[in-house]
């Protein structure tokens, strides 16, 4: 999209923004979790095969976002490069006087939206992974975005990204924790449902009072397959990137537990650990590990790439991740209203302050693991990992995956494993480190601490795992 025409979308929005300003907040908004729980349950329902990038599911899990943008009245600000021609009305239209463009309509109108904008960002989807065993690789899919204009004239010219990918896995297998169990349906209900959910609830709740600056609510397809919608929504920018003052993310927010939310990127910018804490303490307080890396599998890193402060709001792993199991009876609802309303509060708080946040490079993340080697392929052990680490030496689990070779050998959350195959375990890199120095099949020894259900000293707990093969 043009600049131009991102400047006519805030114009044209201008006396509509101005009414907002004056409107005073009795109470702080909260989340509704009844209207999360309504969109996790459409978007993760069978009719909509799970979503997979380029299926007809995943077209009207986008046209069900862009309904609901347009619903409350966002503005649409995308144009496809084959509705260029359509486009000359509009930019001619920049030529008029400035006083009269930014007179926009009377106050009790809707602003028009500019004549050659839409909400869907169309994009051809090339997946490698599918090209290396034959099956179509070029899936055409868009990102769904719209444009909330903010009510400082002084500023509604910044922008802040509110974004979650709304695509899984559909019915293939290729990225499936559980590719055995054949071409059955991955709704996806907590990855990534849950962020779309929320995404959605933020716009509703930012529409009713917007803050100072612009926010742009984004929808990506592609991430299962490499935050392929993110990466193409940065190569071709809506919005000017160079306006664009942070992207909070949201990526499987449908799981909480014991209150315990991890909020990644807080070292991205000075001024968001601060920002993180006040929202927090604002309430409805939850237990935020917030964590500094601004990299990651999910789309907040590719704007993170771009020189841009980040967040990534996330519940954390567990075993129904990419399997058919992730469905929509298993979300918390109530849980993620909470999730959201505390990111409505970062959100506004980044949205309203008067400077930019400061930009800060973080440590590059040591990648966990690796592909597929010559040597042959990876074992499986079926752990799923606390993502938050705690500080503490081992590797706490959250889970593990039933029926895979953990909990076979009787592994169970909780559980900090401390050693593997007489390596210590200090972290996840060490822990893969040792897991993928073995094959499928090998029988290993593995040391956990396991605390005792009196509350007394962990125990240390020595298991004989047989690991499997991944993907059985």
């Amino acid at each position: 999209m043009s600049r131009q025409l991102f400047r006519a979308a805030l114009a044209l929005a201008g006396c509509a923004s101005a009414v907002h300003a004056q409107r005073p907040v009795a109470q702080r908004a909260m989340a509704d979790s009844a209207r999360l729980r309504a969109d996790v349950a459409y978007l993760a329902s069978d009719r909509l095969e799970g979503r997979l990038t380029g299926s007809p599911g995943n077209d009207s899990a986008a046209a069900y976002v862009a309904r609901r943008f347009r619903a409350l009245g966002l503005e649409p600000v995308v144009v496809d490069s084959a509705d260029a021609a359509r486009c000359a009305g509009v930019r001619s239209a920049q030529a008029a006087p400035r006083s009269e463009r930014l007179a926009g309509p009377r106050s009790d109108e809707a602003p028009p939206a500019p004549r050659c904008a839409g909400y869907l960002q169309r994009f051809t989807a090339r997946v490698a992974a599918f090209a290396h065993v034959g099956k179509p690789f070029e899936l055409p899919t868009q990102n769904v975005v719209a444009l909330l204009p903010g009510r400082d004239p002084a500023l509604r010219g910044q922008v802040v990204i509110l974004g979650a990918h709304y695509d899984h896995l559909g019915r293939d297998t290729i990225f499936a924790a559980d590719p055995r169990a054949g071409s059955v349906i991955h709704n996806g209900a907590d990855d990534n449902a849950s962020g779309t959910a929320a995404v959605m609830e933020l716009a509703r709740l930012l529409k009713a009072n917007p803050p100072r600056r612009s926010v742009l609510l984004v929808a990506f397809s592609g991430e299962e397959e490499g935050t392929l919608g993110s990466q193409w929504f940065v190569d071709h920018p809506p919005v000017p990137l160079d306006s664009v003052v942070a992207m909070l993310n949201f990526d499987m927010v449908g799981r909480l537990t014991n209150d315990r939310l991890l909020v990644y990127g807080v070292a991205t910018a000075d001024e968001l650990p601060a920002i993180v804490d006040s929202a927090n303490a604002a309430g409805p307080r939850l237990a935020v590990k917030a964590l500094g890396d601004g990299d990651g599998p999910s789309d907040h890193a590719t704007f993170y790439s771009r020189g841009l402060p980040v967040l990534h709001f996330f519940t954390d792993q567990h075993a129904d991740y990419h399997a058919a199991t992730d469905d929509a009876d298993k979300i918390n609802a109530a849980g993620e209203a909470r999730v959201v309303t505390l990111a409505l509060g970062v959100a506004r708080a980044v949205a309203d302050r008067p400077a930019r946040l400061t930009f800060k490079r973080t440590a590059p993340r040591r990648v966990a693991g690796g592909p597929e080697s010559a040597s042959g392929p990876r074992p499986y052990l079926g752990s799923v990992p606390d993502m938050a680490g705690d500080g503490e030496s081992g590797l706490r689990l959250s889970g593990v995956t039933p029926g895979s070779p953990a909990d076979k050998a009787g592994m169970k959350g909780g559980d900090v494993i401390v050693q593997l195959d007489g390596k210590p375990v200090k972290d996840l890199y060490t822990y893969s480190d040792a897991l993928y120095a073995h094959k499928p099949g090998d029988v290993v020894s593995i040391v956990v601490l396991r605390a005792p259900a009196t509350g007394a000293a962990p125990e240390r707990v020595t298991l004989s795992v047989t690991l499997g093969r991944r993907g059985e």
